[in-house]
């Protein structure tokens, strides 16, 4: 009885959001976008499970033994929980409350909900995981804390959630100021570090900042990813024979944009041509070069990097 009632609140909830087309084509595809929501929705929350599984290892391993702190909300976090000995899992959560209304007011509800579990599954993690302290050697809890932590951070991210607020309250700021997202963040790591030097010490501070740098650029590793991608806009009048040579020798695709050419290298006058870009892999790049440059060594080649993209060959598997 209970699990037909399940059925029909689920039904009703389902029809709220998505309604039932009339015709069996539109039903057919409302079950395939209902497929793909909830699969995307399992893989974000497994992803923002080890998120939280590795930023309270980070915590309770490394930073909270040793007395350090971090940037960001999680920074004050623990500042306040040294200076007044309050639990680091309530803290977490009042620290980061404002953030969670901000951010449903800012990028909606969806991101809203998934941001208050993640930081409540963390709170929880901290409190009751019974993580062992790894170290007591300094550099190595402000490394690894750090890491850990970050990777934490990175993972809820790319969940589409965040367990450190500070970003969201960067976002805000931005839009009603001429500063960047960036130098708030700046701004109020600053300020962050600074108090620990003030109310702790110096040396805290300065292993604060150590922590805080291994933590960002662990959170740039997960989002942007292992592999860098390089982006490759080519002008030649050969462009036939190099985009042949594109899909052939490394098994890539390109477009072709129509452009108009200018006085160049090889002395032409304006008229229309074509244009390919294509994005490789920073290992492809050397020899993309020295292909072009047999092909036509007077062509126009600009290059510029790419964190990450969807779609298209770059990730599917080399041409034979």
């Amino acid at each position: 009885m209970m699990l037909k009632k399940g059925s029909h609140i689920l039904d009703a909830i389902l029809n709220h959001y998505y309604p039932k087309p009339k015709n069996k084509l539109g039903q057919a595809r409302r079950l395939v976008e209902l497929r793909l929501i909830i699969s995307k929705l399992l893989v974000d929350a497994l992803v923002i499970l080890i998120g939280i599984l590795s930023a309270g290892f980070g915590l309770r391993g490394f930073l909270m033994p040793n007395g350090f702190i971090d940037g960001g909300a999680t920074g004050i976090s623990l500042l306040i929980s040294q200076l007044t000995g309050t639990k680091l899992s309530l803290l977490l959560l009042l620290v980061n409350l404002p953030f969670i209304l901000l951010g449903y007011n800012l990028l909606g509800r969806q991101f809203a909900v998934k941001t208050a579990l993640a930081i409540v599954g963390l709170a929880l993690c901290v409190l009751f995981i019974p993580y062992p302290q790894i170290t007591n050697d300094k550099l190595l809890v402000a490394v690894f804390g750090g890491f850990f932590l970050g990777a934490g951070i990175g993972l809820s991210v790319r969940g589409g959630a965040v367990i450190d607020g500070t970003e969201v309250l960067a976002i805000a700021m931005s839009r009603r100021s001429g500063l960047t997202i960036g130098d708030i963040i700046l701004i109020v790591n600053i300020i962050i570090f600074s108090s620990a030097a003030w109310f702790l010490s110096i040396e805290t501070a300065l292993y604060a900042m150590l922590t805080y740098l291994s933590a960002s650029k662990t959170v740039d590793f997960i989002l942007e990813g292992i592999e860098e991608y390089t982006a490759v806009t080519i002008i030649s009048l050969k462009w036939e024979k190099i985009g042949n040579m594109i899909k052939q020798k490394l098994g890539r695709g390109y477009t072709v944009y129509s452009g108009e050419k200018g006085v160049g290298r090889s002395g032409e006058k304006e008229y229309d041509m074509k244009i390919l870009y294509s994005i490789v892999t920073r290992l492809e790049v050397s020899k993309l070069k020295l292909e072009i440059e047999k092909i036509d060594p007077n062509a126009f080649v600009v290059m510029s990097s790419v964190k990450d993209m969807k779609g298209g060959m770059i990730k599917k598997r080399r041409l034979k």
